[in-house]
């Protein structure tokens, strides 16, 4: 095991480092300083746009590999399943929305001539859950107005849980997706004090392995986490939307069958 004293000579190690970084670069000369930077601009200006792309993608390939291939693996596969969780759904709430205002126009004209089979049609050949919805409380229209609206409220609970599905796996996903790069985190500190332990040194090139797994991870995980959120976000705000268009035509439904009974 690690005792105590090895702690804090790997803090004090690490924190030597810092300090001799630091001093190194502030007693370096202005014009040695100055030089650094314009061969450094001079390199990034002669590098081909084509290269550079090339160099981010290597890079990140780099990184992948080094954040260790199983935990940056099982977090690409958790955006990838997220994403598609995500896809599906935002298809699906697309496929929902119709011109509801239209929609109600036609169906208020065929009540108006008494039409109660035309009105089916038209919310039978209509899909969404607006016309579903509409569809169950036409083919009630001989019954009481309370069963009418019982079968309104019912069915309109259906549709907002075909709404909500897989909503579940999404929010899943999110969570996972950092919690495995901080399990990459604590695996990567765990090697890294092994190999304190079994080469019995401390030296920044010892546990600079187990370092780089522990901090890669951690930000591939938390980039996958706010990039499902975001969409999470998107279908969140289209579901609600969905959800208060419903709302506004159940009650015109209501008000259609009631002046269609009063007449």
């Amino acid at each position: 095991m690690v005792t105590k004293k090895g702690y804090l000579l790997f803090i004090l190690l690490l924190f030597s480092c810092f300090i001799n970084t630091g001093y190194t670069q502030e007693n370096l000369p202005q014009d040695a300083i100055q030089e650094q930077l314009i061969d450094s601009l001079a390199d990034s200006q002669e590098i081909p746009a084509s290269e550079k792309s090339g160099t981010m993608h290597q890079l990140i390939k780099t990184k992948f590999i080094e954040g260790s291939v199983w935990f940056m693996s099982a977090i690409a596969l958790a955006l990838v399943i997220g994403l598609s969780f995500c896809l599906e759904r935002i298809i699906y709430l697309n496929l929902s929305q119709i011109n509801t205002r239209q929609f109600l126009q036609k169906i208020e004209n065929a009540l108006c001539n008494r039409d109660v089979e035309a009105a089916k049609d038209i919310a039978r050949n209509t899909r969404g859950p607006i016309a579903s919805i509409y569809y169950q409380g036409l083919m009630r229209i001989d019954e009481n107005i309370d069963e009418i609206e019982k079968s309104v409220t019912s069915y309109g609970r259906v549709q907002s849980g075909l709404l909500e599905k897989n909503f579940s796996w999404i929010t899943l996903f999110i969570a996972m997706a950092p919690s495995m790069g901080f399990l990459g985190t604590v695996v990567g500190m765990v090697q890294a004090f092994d190999n304190i332990q079994q080469l019995s040194s401390i030296s920044p090139d010892i546990v600079a392995g187990g370092m780089k797994v522990a901090l890669i991870t951690t930000v591939g995980g938390l980039i996958v986490a706010m990039i499902l959120q975001v969409f999470y976000n998107y279908i969140l705000n289209k579901e609600e939307s969905i959800l208060n268009e419903m709302e506004d035509a159940a009650i015109s439904l209501m008000d259609m069958i009631i002046k269609y009974k009063s007449k």
